[in-house]
C-alpha cells in the first residue's frame, strides 16, 4: 500500500512539474505595434450611405424572381452612384443575376492578388416580428449612435465598409502594387451556389491564386469568452461545415376521433426530441486551441495555468464552455430543429409529418458521420432521413503563422490597439469556402463589437452597427490594403 502511495505522490510531483514547466513557456503572441496614423473619414457620409443601403431590400430568393432581380439591380446602381470613383477606375463584371466583381489592378504582377468579400443579399425579415424592431428593419434609421436595419451586421456593412476603403484610397492618390479583387455574392444567405461559386469559378478560369482571401465572420467580443480581458478580436481561420436534414414520417392519417397511439406528427416530435438529448460530444478543436494559446497568456494566473495545460485541463475547459449556447457551439457539432410541417385541419390526421434539422459540423467531424448519428439516434424505420442538396464539409484551417495571418494582425493592432488578436472558429458558415481552390489563407474578420445582447441581432430582431465600430470597420480595410501593398 505504501509503495502505490508513494507511487502516485511521485506521478503527481511529475504531472504538476511538467504543468507548471508549461505554464513559464506559455508566453504572450501579441504583436506589439504603434497604432496606425489616424485615418479620418467623413462620418456623415459614410454613416449615410450605409443607411442608405440597408433600404434595399435584396433578400435571398431561391427562384430569383424577377422582383429579386430588379431589387438587385437597383442597388447596383445605388454603389455606382455612391463610389464614384470606383466605378470610374476599377474594372467592375457582373456575375450570374445579381453578383459583383471588381478588379483594382495593381502595378507588380509577380505579387499574388488579394481577395475582400462580402454579401449583398439579406434574410428576410418574419413579419410577425417587425412590430418588436425598435425601429423599422429596413428604415435604415441612425439613431441612438447606430445605424438600425437588417444587413447591418449581415452583411451589406462589409460590402460598403469595403468600397468606402478604396474610394478613400482612391481620393488619397493610393496606386496599389499588388491587385485586388472585390467579390460580392447575391445568394450568400442560400448557399452561394450562383452567386460566390461563380465568382470563384470564373477566377479558376483565369488562373488566378489569391494571396489571401478575407470574408466576414469573426468580430471582437466583448465579455463572451469567460475571464477574458480586454476584448477579443477573433479572426476566424476555420469555419463549420453545414448540412440540413429532411425528416419525413408518412403514416395513413384518418379521422383525428380515432387516432393511433402515435400520431405523424408525434413519431416525428419524438425523433426530433432523441436526437435533442443526444448531442455530439464536446471537442477542443484544433482552431479552438490555438485561440487559447493566444489569449491565454494574457490571463490570470490561474486561467494561465489551466489553458497551458489543456492536456490535463482541457474537460473541465470543455465543461465550462458548454454552458452557453455561444460557446457551447464552438467546441461541438450542433443539431437544430428549425423547420416543422404536418397537418391540413384539426380534426384530420396528417398523413405526413416533415422536420428540417440544421447541423453545423465541427472540424474532424464530416457530414457522412453526421448523417449516421442521426439515424442511429432516431433508430426508427418510420422516420426517413434524408439530406438536401447544399451541403459543405468543414473547411481546412488556415495558418495563423502565414504573413498573411501576420498582417491581418498587425492590422487589427494598429486600429483596435486596445484588444487581443487570436484565430478561432467560426461557428456560421460563409461563401469564403468556395474560393478554398484559390489560395491556402483564407480568413474571416470585420472589426463589430459583439456582447452577449448583440449575438442574437444576427438574422435576428434590431439588427444594429455603432456609428463607431462602422467608422473602425473602414478604418481596418483601409489600413490593411496599405499593409498588404508593402
Amino acid at each position: 500500500m505504501k509503495k502505490i502511495v508513494v507511487a502516485l505522490l511521485s506521478a503527481l510531483c511529475i504531472m504538476l512539474a511538467v504543468a507548471l514547466v508549461r505554464t513559464t513557456h506559455f508566453t504572450s503572441r501579441q504583436m506589439l505595434v504603434p497604432p496606425a496614423k489616424e485615418i479620418v473619414l467623413e462620418r456623415d457620409k459614410i454613416v449615410g450611405r450605409l443607411s442608405e443601403a440597408i433600404q434595399y431590400q435584396t433578400v435571398s430568393d431561391q427562384a430569383l424572381s424577377p422582383s429579386a432581380v430588379a431589387e438587385f439591380k437597383r442597388f447596383h446602381a445605388f454603389l455606382a452612384k455612391s463610389f464614384p470613383l470606383v466605378h470610374a477606375r476599377l474594372t467592375k463584371e457582373t456575375v450570374g443575376a445579381g453578383s459583383l466583381l471588381y478588379i483594382w489592378s495593381g502595378r507588380d504582377k509577380t505579387l499574388k492578388p488579394a481577395l475582400l468579400m462580402g454579401h449583398i443579399d439579406i434574410v428576410p425579415v418574419d413579419a410577425n416580428t417587425e412590430k418588436n424592431w425598435t425601429y423599422p428593419p429596413f428604415s435604415g434609421r441612425i439613431a441612438e449612435g447606430y445605424v438600425w436595419g437588417r444587413g447591418t451586421m449581415d452583411d451589406k456593412v462589409n460590402v460598403l465598409a469595403i468600397l468606402e476603403a478604396a474610394e478613400f484610397l482612391l481620393a488619397h492618390g493610393f496606386n496599389p502594387r499588388r491587385t485586388f479583387y472585390f467579390a460580392f455574392g447575391h445568394d450568400e444567405e442560400i448557399g452561394g451556389r450562383n452567386g460566390a461559386f461563380q465568382i470563384a469559378a470564373l477566377l479558376r478560369r483565369r488562373n488566378i491564386e489569391l494571396e489571401y482571401v478575407l470574408d466576414e465572420g469573426g468580430n471582437i467580443l466583448d465579455g463572451i469568452i469567460p475571464d477574458a480581458r480586454p476584448p477579443v478580436a477573433l479572426i476566424g481561420i476555420a469555419e463549420k461545415g453545414y448540412v440540413n436534414l429532411e425528416l419525413t414520417v408518412e403514416m395513413p392519417g384518418g379521422h383525428a376521433s380515432t387516432p393511433p397511439d402515435h400520431t405523424a406528427i408525434g413519431v416525428l416530435s419524438s425523433a426530433i426530441a432523441k436526437l435533442e438529448d443526444s448531442p455530439f460530444p464536446a471537442r477542443l478543436s484544433e482552431p479552438i486551441r490555438q485561440m487559447f494559446a493566444f489569449i491565454g497568456p494574457e490571463m490570470p494566473w490561474p486561467k494561465q495555468f489551466v489553458l497551458a495545460n489543456l492536456w490535463l485541463f482541457g474537460p473541465l475547459l470543455e465543461r465550462q464552455l458548454a454552458q452557453s449556447p455561444l460557446t457551447n457551439a464552438a467546441i461541438r457539432t450542433t443539431q437544430a430543429a428549425t423547420l416543422f410541417h404536418s397537418g391540413v385541419k384539426e380534426n384530420v390526421l396528417p398523413a405526413r409529418a416533415q422536420a428540417i434539422v440544421n447541423m453545423r459540423i465541427l472540424p474532424g467531424d464530416t457530414i457522412s458521420g453526421v448523417i449516421d448519428h442521426a439515424r442511429r439516434v432516431i433508430a426508427s424505420d418510420q422516420v426517413k432521413v434524408s439530406p438536401l442538396e447544399i451541403r459543405v464539409e468543414p473547411s481546412a484551417i488556415s495558418d495563423s503563422e502565414s504573413p498573411s495571418f501576420q498582417r491581418l494582425h498587425r492590422t487589427i493592432k494598429e486600429v483596435a490597439p486596445e484588444v487581443l488578436v487570436a484565430p478561432s472558429l467560426l461557428v456560421a458558415a460563409t461563401d469564403s469556402h468556395h474560393y478554398a481552390p484559390l489560395s491556402k489563407n483564407i480568413f474571416r474578420f470585420l472589426p463589430i463589437t459583439i456582447t452577449g445582447d448583440d449575438a442574437r441581432r444576427f438574422h435576428g430582431i434590431d439588427e444594429r452597427i455603432s456609428v463607431k465600430d462602422y467608422e473602425r470597420c473602414v478604418r481596418f480595410l483601409v489600413q490593411l490594403m496599405r499593409n498588404s501593398d508593402q
